[in-house]
């Protein structure tokens, strides 16, 4: 027994180390960084290297666990004055975009089963069922690839489409369970489904709302000895959520996000603290859920549904996404044509998909093996072609801009409640014509330089320290942001 302890343990730190070195890879070659932990999953699996991992139940549990904790963090990062302007459409495209993009592939699948060349045979409602498992974009792949990718977007592209992966998952999996549910049991009239199917959304965004509020209020009064346990203290929140609404007959996910949506929003001690705690927890999780999914899939099953995968995943790509999201965002006619047509690009499909394939495994639907593996080819098929070319699309498309100050290399954080504001100023050759050192040039008041980044150098500044043309000034200031900014751009001018 401790040999078998042993081994797991072993075999775990080689896969996460494996994962963790060949990431590498997605700042350098664009490829994104779950796509590498689904593969190495792949490459350990039984039909590579011998690592036998049969057991779907434990994927969905890992996968459970490991989507609330993503949608809670992405939640926390969803800004209400982000949202606002763009809540209405992303709502439309979470719920009538999900039930549209289903239906549309649904009948897709079964209109193609039965050719000979698809080599699947699915009656209409195990088609929709496997259109519903994919039918979400995943948050986890579009929260990693905005993140680590460092887009920036135009006409409030990115809070669209992180609130639509965020908000969506709960539609596409109430359709997944309520299918599952109609097939296994003939008795299952359509009303239940649909009374099932609001009630979780109801029990899930009440219970998500009022866990949240109480969330901060908790937070912010309770006095613990020890800072290190304020993000412990939130993640057993986000588990207690989850379950008891399940429990409740709510939507887990929905709950999380929202509670999530609430506390980032709100003042509560130890913020930034926290906040780190959950990007390196949430990372972890994104990579323990696709090695496991990895494990779980046998590649030589994917090649006899290899074809119609494809076949469905270019489906998906260029028909179905695209006229889903025409279609919901038809009535904002303020975004344009070329957002809409990147909005539907950004379809990606990920551990979602795969996770809640696996709810028909263990319910044991009829041709759930296929529907499992056509998801899998399905996600990796979006992963390599969505995936690795969001920023070149957005570029094409020209909706990205340059990069702000949030994604310095100074690496520097202010606690919110000091109201101080920093700002990055690259030295120009008009700007230096005034004075080339610390003390010719005019600050504002109340204001001062911290630090100076020189090509790959950071200099501690002095009054006398030469200034020169490319350097980056790293400003502290008490004065508003925008105040600030009007500053030096009068100064450039």
């Amino acid at each position: 027994m401790e040999i078998i302890a042993d081994n797991i343990i072993l075999i775990g730190a080689v896969l996460i180390f494996i994962s963790i070195i060949l990431s590498r890879a997605s700042s350098r070659f664009g490829i994104p960084t779950l796509l590498i932990f689904l593969v190495v999953g792949m490459i350990f699996g039984s039909d590579g290297l011998g690592i036998k991992f049969y057991s779907a139940g434990i994927a969905q549990f890992i996968g459970m666990i490991a989507l609330s904790i993503i949608l809670f963090s992405g939640g926390m990062d969803t800004k209400f004055k982000e949202i606002k302007p763009i809540l209405t459409q992303g709502i439309v495209l979470s719920t009538m975009g999900v039930l549209l993009t289903a239906l549309i592939t649904g009948f897709f699948i079964f209109w193609i089963s039965g050719f000979q060349f698809t080599n699947i045979y699915l009656p209409l409602a195990t088609s929709l069922l496997l259109a519903s498992t994919m039918s979400s974009t995943d948050s986890a792949s579009v929260f990693n690839i905005l993140k680590t990718q460092k887009i920036r977007l135009k006409n409030n592209l990115r809070p669209t489409l992180e609130l639509e992966s965020g908000s969506n998952d709960p539609m596409a999996y109430m359709l997944t369970i309520a299918l599952i549910q109609y097939i296994n049991s003939s008795s299952l009239g359509i009303g239940n489904v649909v009374g099932s199917f609001f009630a979780q959304f109801i029990v899930g965004g009440v219970i998500g709302f009022v866990v949240g509020k109480l969330s901060v209020k908790l937070i912010n009064k309770v006095k613990i000895p020890y800072p290190s346990l304020y993000p412990l203290l939130l993640l057993s929140i986000i588990l207690f959520t989850f379950a008891i609404t399940d429990i409740l007959k709510g939507n887990g996910y929905l709950a999380v996000y929202i509670a999530g949506i609430i506390v980032g929003n709100q003042k509560i001690v130890y913020k930034k603290e926290i906040s780190s705690f959950l990007d390196g927890l949430t990372m972890f999780a994104q990579l323990i859920m696709f090695l496991s999914l990895g494990l779980l899939v046998n590649p030589s099953e994917l090649l006899d549904i290899l074809p119609v995968g494809i076949l469905i995943a270019v489906f998906m790509i260029l028909v179905a996404r695209p006229l889903s999201v025409f279609l919901c965002l038809a009535p904002f006619r303020k975004l344009g044509i070329k957002s809409k047509a990147f909005v539907s690009w950004v379809g990606l499909r990920g551990a979602v998909p795969i996770i809640f394939a696996t709810y028909p495994v263990v319910a044991n639907v009829e041709y759930s093996e296929q529907i499992f593996n056509i998801v899998f080819v399905v996600t990796l098929v979006s992963l390599i072609v969505q995936g690795m070319t969001i920023t070149s699309i957005a570029k094409k498309l020209k909706l990205d801009l340059p990069l702000s100050e949030k994604d310095s290399d100074f690496r520097v954080e202010i606690p919110e409640e000091l109201n101080v504001h920093l700002k990055e100023i690259e030295l120009t050759e008009e700007i230096l014509n005034k004075g080339n050192t610390l003390q010719e040039m005019t600050l504002p008041e109340r204001t001062l330089v911290m630090m100076i980044k020189r090509d790959i150098e950071f200099l501690v500044p002095n009054g006398q320290m030469e200034l020169k043309e490319g350097d980056i000034l790293l400003i502290i200031s008490q004065d508003e942001q925008e105040r600030l900014t009007d500053y030096y751009n009068h100064t450039i001018e």
